[in-house]
């Protein structure tokens, strides 16, 4: 299995996405500020991915902290917590896993400084686990919607690469080829980052998944064609009646296949279901850099300074979203009901 990212008692570790698929690079962190960086520059990337990085670098800041009053250990850690969450905003899994480090703190904040770091560390690594194990849960209920030798369009990377390990989209597909399914894959690069020309087709050629790599405006052209059976994308933040952000370009994407009446999937875990978001109108759009559509890996490729829009996500209405595949089980519309009810806390023993 691919590593993401990992924590090590030299600090976290994560493969560069920036170098993929020329150069398999790991990195080594040893300080909150390069995990945030890290996450902000897009070292890694992907909802799922984030949340644990977000984890792991609250830890890390908290990891050489010396003897001090609970004040200004409090002080730390809310700044620690606050530069984590300046990164990205549109990935909830960030905010998710920050919130549950700050639940982990509060319960040991009057404790010594051993006993919170180590809290920290085991609550980053439990995190890490956890994520794994529910983007297996997810792909084995969700590839029960993909049929024997369907060919399968995904947009982005939602794979290894964007979680802990196994992934969201990827992980549904992996679990059909491992259920003795034939699944061929075609993957949209995604401008402007070509998440699916340098990480999917990566991903699965690693697995020797077929996989097509095509132009985001080629994606109508073989919907037509009938050459997709389906389309499978990730998740950033999914409000409570099933609204989706997701990559930039996921809304033409599944305005297509509902005029070419192909089945749009939605492939994420629990933890990137915002029940708190009413809708999509209110995630807020992460706007980046404009260099990064001006340039692809530092070569201009549009006049020099000419005016550039490059937000980062875009929001899918629910009743273009046939299902939402979670590690809870398959939401269906009315979103507000089944994405409740799977985001319940399991009822306790008596």
């Amino acid at each position: 299995m691919i590593k993401t990212i990992e924590w090590t008692d030299a600090g976290v570790v994560m493969l560069d996405q920036l170098l993929l698929p020329t150069e398999e690079v790991y990195r080594t962190y040893t300080d909150y500020e390069g995990v945030a960086e890290a996450i902000r520059s897009m070292v890694i990337r992907g909802a799922p991915a984030i949340g644990v990085a977000a984890a792991m670098g609250v830890a890390l800041g908290m990891k050489d902290l010396p003897e001090l009053p609970p004040e200004e250990r409090d002080r730390r850690f809310g700044a620690v917590c606050a530069a984590i969450s300046a990164t990205r905003p549109t990935a909830v899994n960030l905010f998710w896993a920050v919130d549950r480090m700050k639940r982990v703190y509060a319960r040991v904040r009057h404790e010594g400084s051993g006993e919170i770091r180590r809290a920290l560390v085991e609550e980053a690594r439990r995190m890490h686990a956890e994520d794994i194990e529910s983007n297996r849960a997810l792909g084995r209920m969700g590839q029960e919607l993909i049929p024997d030798g369907a060919r399968v369009l995904t947009h982005c990377n939602a794979g290894a690469l964007a979680t802990a390990g196994y992934g969201t989209a990827l992980g549904v597909i992996r679990a059909a080829v491992e259920a003795g399914k034939r699944v061929e894959v075609f993957a949209d690069e995604t401008r402007p980052f070509l998440q699916g020309a340098r990480l999917t087709a990566w991903e699965l050629m690693k697995d020797d998944i077929p996989v097509t790599v095509i132009t985001d405006n080629m994606a109508g052209h073989f919907m037509k064609q009938k050459a997709i059976d389906c389309v499978v994308v990730g998740a950033d933040r999914i409000a409570a009646n099933g609204d989706v952000a997701n990559k930039i370009g996921t809304y033409a994407v599944a305005v297509l296949a509902r005029e070419n009446n192909i089945p749009f999937y939605v492939a994420a875990p629990v933890s990137t279901v915002d029940l708190e978001m009413p809708d999509g109108d209110g995630i807020r759009i992460e706007e980046r850099d404009g260099d990064e559509v001006r340039t692809i890996r530092g070569v201009r490729i549009t006049p020099e300074n000419v005016p550039v829009a490059h937000p980062a996500f875009d929001v899918t209405p629910s009743r273009y979203v046939g299902a939402i595949m979670t590690d809870r089980g398959v939401a269906r519309a009315p979103y507000a009901d089944s994405l409740r009810g799977l985001c319940a806390p399991p009822p306790t023993a008596a």
